[in-house]
């Protein structure tokens, strides 16, 4: 396919981007002991932008024959002259940039695709069923195996000509307990670029234990008092708050659009403790979610560093906030199926580990609160953010004492980054099983180092 998109590209001048897109989706679920869906879905086709009259216009076609994309171009072509007139900043050029070059393909690629369907079924059927025995108390389980497999090709005439090939599989368990009318649950999950293996580096059994533990110890979890409190945060935790308080933020097309994050490159943010980065690659540990090799302009995927030492040194960019800001992009650059637009989007987000244990943390914490497992939330362009928390534990003395349930964690992340005052050596992706959304998905991972900090804990008030 790539070689197909170079030579009708010879006939173009101008900027030309051609993008060919096939993605394969798997999923099998099992409950109750048998298999209740399974599906498989596949997309492809070919999108195409062009820069003319100093806009863009986007066309895509099903069809990968060259008629059809050379008809896309036209009508790429012709939406970008109708829609000149009403841009009122022409894009002149793009930066220069060197473009990706080559075929990559990102390890466990056939290992995943040439396992059996049998083998994926029986995982989630014996899965599911480890988390419904593992305690008299579960009334329901659920195990979901998913897996997206992608091939792209890139080729633009000012000299991408790259094609990749890459899996992401996954795998999320959940386990539903009840007593006396209550019920609780307890989740986990893992998903990762990569082979078989490396989904499996945490085993699924005992994932399906934890889950279970949870909802069953959850049940007869007290309740947190409200209010300011000192927190350690789980790398789980400390990815989410990265991730949507912090990373979309910095997402040039918000920045433009007036962002908390305008306007404060070179000021600090955060706590000299705090570094920052978003990476194409999985760095420190393998597997992260949201590797890729290039964009989906043709960009390599390099490690861009948001905060050095609490200070905000860059955004993130595709081709065009580049031009804008006078930088290079970063291979933000993402489009979720051949007829999606590239979007700045994250990849791997983290925070760099630091010196200490987290034993020593806890220990040197004489009162607050350890929290860990993060549920659904939410955040805006201000950097505020609501988010809930799986599992809490009270901090006393500098130790771990009783769990509670219902906690939430409130603040704006940026003044709660500006409070850490602690950050662990450990380090763990955690966030790779679900999906980012802003007009499209995205897969991406977040994670880091376990951090202590200051926000507010959300439980019942004292009476």
């Amino acid at each position: 396919m790539r070689d197909l998109l170079r030579d009708i590209l010879r006939d173009y001048s101008g900027f030309v981007e051609l993008r060919y897109h096939s993605k394969v989706f798997r999923s099998v679920t099992a409950e109750k002991g048998r298999i209740e869906r399974t599906a498989v879905r596949r997309r492809s086709g070919v999108g195409v932008r062009v820069l003319e009259a100093g806009t863009w216009g986007f066309a895509a076609t099903g069809d990968p024959s060259p008629a059809a994309i050379r008809k896309a171009i036209a009508e790429a072509q012709q939406a970008a002259r109708a829609s000149a007139d009403c841009r009122r900043q022409k894009l002149k050029a793009l930066p220069s940039v060197s473009l990706a070059q080559g075929e990559f393909c990102e390890p466990g690629v056939e290992e995943v695709v040439n396992k059996p369907l049998e083998a994926k079924i029986q995982l989630a059927l014996e899965t599911e069923a480890q988390a419904r025995k593992s305690s008299a108390r579960i009334t329901s389980a659920s195990c979901t195996y998913n897996e997206i497999y992608e091939e792209k090709a890139i080729v633009t005439t000012d000299g991408a000509d790259v094609a990749f090939r890459l899996v992401r599989p996954e795998l999320r368990i959940q386990a539903v307990a009840e007593a006396d009318g209550q019920l609780s649950s307890g989740t986990e999950s893992i998903g990762v670029t990569g082979g078989w293996d490396c989904l499996f580096r945490a085993d699924p059994l005992q994932m399906a234990e934890k889950a279970a533990a949870t909802a069953v110890d959850l049940l007869s979890a007290g309740y947190a008092e409200g209010g300011w409190a000192t927190v350690i945060l789980s790398p789980s935790i400390v990815g989410l708050l990265v991730h949507e308080a912090i990373g979309h933020t910095v997402e040039a097309d918000f920045v433009l659009a007036g962002s908390v994050a305008a306007g404060k490159l070179g000021q600090r943010v955060a706590s000299e403790l705090v570094t920052l980065k978003d990476s194409g690659r999985s760095e420190l540990m393998p597997g992260a979610g949201g590797t890729l090799p290039v964009d989906d302009e043709g960009v390599p995927t390099q490690t861009t560093t948001i905060i050095q030492n609490g200070i905000l040194v860059s955004y993130l960019h595709n081709r065009e906030t580049a031009a804008h800001f006078g930088v290079e992009p970063t291979g933000n650059a993402r489009a979720w199926e051949y007829a999606d637009e590239p979007l700045i989007r994250m990849r791997n987000t983290y925070i760099e580990p630091g010196s200490q244990t987290l034993e020593e943390i806890i220990a040197s914490t004489p009162d607050g609160y350890f929290l860990d497992g993060a549920r659904n939330g939410q955040a805006d362009s201000t950097g505020e953010f609501m988010f809930g928390v799986e599992r809490a534990y009270r901090i006393r003395n500098g130790k771990l004492a009783e769990l509670l349930r219902g906690v939430t964690i409130t603040g704006n992340a940026f003044e709660v980054l500006q409070s850490v005052d602690a950050v662990s050596r450990d380090f763990r992706w955690d966030l790779g099983s679900g999906h980012c959304g802003k007009g499209q998905p995205a897969k991406v991972d977040a994670g880091g180092p376990y951090i202590r900090c200051r926000a507010i804990v959300g439980g019942r008030q004292p009476a």
